[in-house]
């Protein structure tokens, strides 16, 4: 093989190994991850700090959409190669309705919407129908003041609330001693399934802080 030949085989394979190194391919994927977060915990956490616009006295902000994320049986793609167009701003800001911010939802498509094989548009119906399907226990909302209280009795709250779940369908996650997401998994089709082995990651923590609603 000739020093050019070898050249262009070389620059070839890197050629490929950075296409590949640049996302995944979409529309691969098994099911669901549906991420709500408890919104006054994630402002107490991080977004006071960033002064996020989301966490303003009389939002009233409680189960927030984080994402709708495409899961494998054992792991995610994310940041994929998508012939889609990049969501409008106008399209994001309608977002921020149920997810907290319009950056948060571009945020989202960029890493998981991009995976999903949807256009960013239908992918945002489908996270806001997700959102939807799930009820939000309403015990959280009247709360008065922070408290502690067992990862435990989130999930039995929301498995109260939606009969449809089962317990191996959602877990519940927690960050710095706060309770921070229930996540809900879903088939394709957005009905409930079970979650595979590297989602349920149940928070085991028996005093996890909860805030009230601001």
């Amino acid at each position: 093989m000739t020093v050019l030949r070898r050249s262009l085989l070389v620059l070839a394979l890197l050629s490929a190994s950075a296409a590949g190194a640049a996302g995944e391919r979409a529309g691969e994927f098994d099911y669901y991850v549906l991420a709500l977060s408890w919104s006054p915990n994630w402002c107490a956490r991080d977004g006071d700090a960033r002064d996020s616009d989301q966490c303003e006295v009389g939002l009233g902000h409680g189960w927030t959409l984080h994402g709708l994320w495409p899961q494998l049986a054992r792991g995610y793609p994310s940041y994929c190669q998508t012939a889609s167009a990049p969501p409008s701003r106008a399209m994001t800001a309608r977002m921020a309705d149920i997810m907290g911010s319009a950056g948060l939802a571009w945020h989202q498509w960029k890493k998981h919407g991009s995976c999903t094989g949807l256009s960013a548009a239908d992918y945002f119906a489908l996270s806001r129908e997700a959102s939807e399907r799930v009820t939000r226990p309403t015990v959280f909302r009247s709360l008065d003041r922070a408290v502690r209280l067992p990862a435990a009795v989130v999930e039995e709250a929301f498995l109260k609330a939606n009969p449809d779940l089962v317990a191996d369908g959602l877990t519940v996650t927690c960050r710095d001693g706060y309770i921070q997401e229930v996540r809900v998994c879903l088939s394709r089709e957005l009905e409930p399934q079970v979650c595979g082995p590297d989602v349920i990651r149940d928070c085991t923590a028996t005093d996890a802080l909860f805030t009230p609603i601001r």
